[in-house]
């Protein structure tokens, strides 16, 4: 049994981060989906109680999708080091405080990395992407790019640690990256690849 087709003509995104939801946006631009965010719904934010990216992704995706009754993606995300044993990973939101500041959040990176003299600063991103409707039917896709962390952050572009973050084979952060160029690459981009395979493909703007 294949995976399911995503036919409504209304998605929403389940995240209260701008950032997030235009990177999404303009990802399902092509496939003539409208997006808005469980925010501008009305929808309140989770708790996230989940013990990886996919099982947070799901209870985001469904939590938007019955309190909405239209299918809802959610994205869960985060920036992995491997000397800091993965953090901060899952908790990479909480890491930026109640004031979703992530200049914090990098400098706690930097100073987590200094207080080990790490000298591997080796990281990778994850990006879990769960599409999910009313009924409970979800498909997730997990998605990832590897890279460095490098300090200070350079760029304005971008949103959350991609200051702090240049990818394999790469010289710039992706907060310094064209964001087209960045879509084309990112582990957001790498899941909504097999999202579309599996649930957009056929679909036409």
């Amino acid at each position: 049994m294949g995976s399911r087709q995503l036919t409504e003509p209304t998605l929403v995104i389940a995240t209260h981060n701008k950032g997030k939801l235009v990177e999404i946006a303009d990802l399902m631009r092509p496939f003539g989906v409208a997006c808005v965010s469980a925010g501008d719904k009305g929808v309140s934010e989770p708790e996230e109680t989940g013990t990886t990216f996919e099982a947070n992704a799901e209870l985001k995706a469904l939590h938007s999708a019955r309190a909405t009754g239209l299918p809802a993606l959610a994205d869960d995300s985060g920036l992995c080091v491997n000397a800091l044993n993965g953090d901060p990973g899952l908790y990479s939101a909480r890491w930026a405080g109640p004031t979703k500041d992530f200049g914090l959040a990098m400098r706690k990176v930097e100073d987590a990395l200094a207080a080990k003299n790490a000298k591997d600063r080796s990281a990778f991103f994850v990006a879990c992407l769960t599409l999910a409707w009313p009924d409970g039917h979800c498909e997730t896709f997990r998605g990832e790019v590897h890279g460095h962390v490098v300090w200070p952050p350079r760029g304005d572009r971008g949103f959350g640690y991609d200051p702090m973050f240049v990818a394999e084979n790469e010289t710039i952060t992706f907060g310094e990256m064209e964001p087209g160029r960045k879509h084309a690459m990112s582990h957001r981009a790498r899941a909504f690849a097999d999202l579309v395979a599996a649930c957009i493909a056929g679909r036409r703007g």
